[in-house]
């Protein structure tokens, strides 16, 4: 998933303070010092840093533990709620609805990834049934409009250019007329640089003379907190509504360019987190974060089985949120996962997968997760549907048949009970005293 390095190392802070004795001052402390750490190696502004440090350490000190839970819990969800606070509270969903006719402006930096997360935006909203066109309007780079072509021709997308015209307006006036019965038209424009001053004109002069619904600023992940000097830069000369922050997937600077943008007051609708043409998300900040803690992302790992084109019935899907699922359940997303991406990934969207796997073993979830398919394949009818039945002696029987080891056999057992149990308190956390309504934000999935 996105930030790797700065998920792990909070991660790590987490199952600290799970495996402390007692969760005292001290114990607070050492939390506190070690997401501190963890947010500077991810270029977060120091001053910023120490805001949230001292609120995080303030509040699980000092605030009483609602009832129903213990200390524990209390100051992961106090860390979850900051950090949630920290990189832009609540969504703001970029809304695109058919027959009502959407047109979206693209700027950025010249390598920011504008023309790739054109195509990629497309691709978001194509699948969920809307009709798009794409129009070139970048008519410095060479072979700009190759490009953005060659990526709509690979999801069957409308688009529309003039390589050998130089009037980016003249450009999107005529394809406006070409896409009038489209539901989004995304215009991809020319990469500017925050000097360049004439082409920071020309897209002030064409963001006036095509009026567009929303401008979108595209700013790359890695560049850390000179996001924040990148964003004030091009608000001046045209008015922002939302950003996306790209090439989040590799990037240790990541969190700084979350956190650079959050203070801009502009909203960040979407994230990059991959190369692939669906590696993009909406930016749910209480999602994100929970995925950056270790305790899963439960929503977003249904959306992306949607996407996969993956049919789960809304019965079985209901079952699934509650908790109440079998082996065979198990084994059927499991073998669905594989057209979702790489597996690591996945297995970070699943309560408890972070905490209870170690590391090296959500490096090599792949092929784990293949040898756990061969156990499940290897066990009776009864046994799928009935776990409670399963003992030593089947374990064993189950072992030789699925040429693994007992031991292997019990971990995926554990693993198993572990997502149940994560899987019905993420159903029951909307009835906790801090829910999800008020001041707070309610715990994310895989804490009751």
């Amino acid at each position: 998933m996105a930030l790797d390095k700065l998920g792990s190392s909070l991660t790590n802070a987490i199952k600290k303070l799970f495996k402390a004795g007692v969760v005292d001052e001290a114990a607070v402390k050492e939390l506190v010092r070690d997401i501190q750490r963890a947010l500077l190696q991810s270029d977060v502004n120091v001053q910023l840093v120490l805001k949230i440090s001292k609120n995080i350490e303030e509040r699980a000190l000092k605030e009483k533990v609602p009832p129903g839970i213990s200390r524990r819990e209390h100051v992961i969800k106090v860390v979850y709620e900051e950090l949630t606070h920290f990189v832009g509270d609540k969504p703001v969903p970029l809304k695109v609805e058919p027959g009502k006719k959407k047109i979206i402006m693209l700027v950025g930096i010249q390598g920011s990834g504008k023309t790739t997360h054109s195509a990629k935006l497309s691709r978001y909203f194509q699948k969920r049934g809307l009709k798009i066109g794409l129009i070139c309007a970048d008519t410095y780079r060479p072979g700009a409009f190759a490009q953005l072509q060659q990526l709509a021709n690979r999801i069957n997308l409308s688009i529309y250019g003039e390589p050998k015209t130089k009037d980016p307006v003249k450009i999107v006036k005529e394809g406006l007329k070409e896409f009038k019965d489209k539901d989004l038209i995304i215009v991809d424009t020319a990469g500017r640089h925050k000097e360049e001053k004439d082409l920071i004109k020309e897209m002030k002069d064409l963001e006036k003379s095509i009026k567009p619904d929303e401008v979108i600023m595209v700013i790359d992940g890695t560049i850390g907190q000179q996001a924040l000097l990148q964003a004030k830069t091009f608000h001046e000369a045209t008015p922002i509504g939302a950003i996306i922050v790209t090439k989040l997937d590799g990037s240790s600077r990541g969190g700084g360019a979350l956190s650079a943008v959050a203070a801009t007051g502009a909203p960040i609708v979407f994230i990059g987190t991959g190369e692939k043409i669906e590696d993009i998300e909406p930016f749910i900040p209480s999602r994100f974060v929970g995925r950056l803690l270790g305790m899963g992302d439960l929503e977003t790992l249904l959306e992306k089985v949607h996407d996969a084109e993956i049919k789960v019935p809304q019965k079985k899907a209901k079952e699934i949120l509650s908790g109440n699922f079998t082996l065979t359940d198990m084994y059927e997303q499991f073998s669905a996962v594989k057209n979702m991406g790489p597996f690591s990934k996945v297995l970070k969207m699943l309560p408890g997968m972070s905490y209870n796997m170690p590391d090296e073993m959500l490096n090599t979830a792949e092929g784990r997760l293949d040898k756990w398919r061969v156990i499940i394949q290897s066990m009776t009818i009864q046994e799928k549907e009935n776990p409670k039945i399963l003992n030593s002696s089947r374990a064993r029987r189950i072992a030789r048949g699925s040429g693994t080891t007992e031991k292997e056999v019990k971990e995926l057992l554990k693993q198993y009970l572990m997502m149940r149990k994560m899987l019905k308190m993420f159903k029951r956390k909307k009835k906790m005293p801090f829910g999800l309504g008020g001041k707070s934000m309610g715990m994310p999935p895989g804490f009751k």
